[in-house]
């Protein structure tokens, strides 16, 4: 009688024992904290109801650019975006010219552009810098309270020139290990303020999960950051009679909210990276599940779902436009979504131009 049957089965046995060893003991930073996430919203229905209205988007400006994440336009209408290679470019919508602004040597994630001219950046890996009109970077911040950035993402500059609101995703995770800082759910990311007038930066909020997007509202009477790991947008007081308490301007979003914009009058624009993953959200009370997902994810690609996905919201948290495009060949994963004049810009992590969308289309009913 033959052996190699008994030879195959036994490799075989060897093989599911190696890979059951090393989901359950092989080493990991991640340590997942239990955690009970709101029943995720209808995408078959109601304001979050599945559609195509992204399917109409425009690429535009250069082409064959890795990761224009987030975007601004410039006073005469170009935009200027961060690549994943480190570069800040601008470029004409109506042209493929590019133009290469700076360098950062890090990733260039969320970008303002400050009253006196000076374009301020939240990079991923640098901290938050500064590109002035000679084009000269100079580091504004890299930590505070004494805890260094680990993952500064976005940034917004008040009317005044006096503040930058940013975002430290993670002090605990850096760029590149979003994965991780969700899966574990650790709530190690900050809400900052630099003073231009000092050089000092403040700890508005501490405790988020995943900070990421970050706005001023109307009048700048509070700013918004987005919790991309807990599927909401919290909101801290500025003026008044809340100032310097903080709530929630909405919770229990239908995806993972990544960038945010306000268009300086009555609209947020909140880009969702992708739909809530079952998987992640099954796996919140697990702990040692998680773990085991942290492992498989080393080895293999991890499941997010490629769509297009943004939301505008009115000043109440209202829903009043949703879009989305889960169609083959989307524009995804869509992390900046930020109006000018008759358009809708967008931006992505990874894709590989930018795009836009009539604002009137945007906005219509459905």
């Amino acid at each position: 009688m033959s052996t190699r049957p008994k030879k195959l089965r036994h490799l075989l046995f060897v093989l599911l024992l190696a890979v059951v060893v090393f989901l359950l003991l092989m080493p990991t930073k991640v340590q997942p904290v239990n955690w009970s996430p709101p029943k995720a919203p209808s995408l078959k229905e109601g304001p979050f109801a599945e559609n195509l209205r992204l399917k109409a988007v425009q690429k535009i400006g250069a082409q064959d650019i890795a990761g224009p994440e987030a975007l601004v336009l410039d006073a005469q209408g170009f935009l200027i975006s961060g690549l994943h290679d480190g570069r800040i470019i601008r470029t004409s919508p109506s042209s493929s010219t590019l133009q290469v602004l700076a360098n950062t040597g890090g990733r260039p994630l969320g970008l303002a552009l400050h009253p006196d001219g000076r374009l301020i950046i939240a990079d991923g890996i640098k901290g938050l810098l500064a590109l002035d009109q000679h084009r000269q970077l100079t580091t504004l911040s890299t930590a505070a309270n004494g805890v260094p950035f680990g993952f500064t993402d976005d940034v917004t500059v008040d009317a005044s020139g006096r503040y930058a609101y940013f975002s430290d995703a993670s002090s605990r995770w850096g760029y590149g290990q979003d994965g991780e800082a969700v899966i574990e759910h650790g709530g190690d990311g900050r809400l900052l303020r630099y003073d231009f007038s000092n050089g000092t930066t403040e700890v508005l909020l501490d405790q988020l999960q995943f900070a990421n997007g970050v706005a001023l509202g109307p009048d700048e009477n509070y700013v918004l950051v987005n919790e991309t790991g807990a599927y909401r947008i919290s909101r801290y007081w500025l003026k008044g009679d809340r100032s310097g308490s903080h709530d929630l301007f909405i919770d229990n979003l239908p995806g993972l909210p990544d960038n945010l914009s306000f268009n300086g009058r009555d609209r947020f624009w909140v880009a969702l990276y992708s739909p809530r993953n079952p998987l992640l959200d099954g796996f919140a009370g697990y702990p040692l599940l998680r773990k085991v997902m942290v492992r498989a994810l080393m080895v293999i690609p991890k499941p997010v779902e490629r769509k297009a996905f943004v939301l505008g919201l009115d000043t109440d948290a209202n829903v009043i436009a949703n879009l989305q495009d889960g169609s083959a060949g989307n524009y995804s994963p869509i992390t900046t979504a930020r109006e000018h004049g008759d358009w809708l810009y967008l931006g992505s992590l990874k894709s590989m131009s930018m795009a836009r969308l009539p604002l009137s289309l945007a906005l219509a009913p459905e």
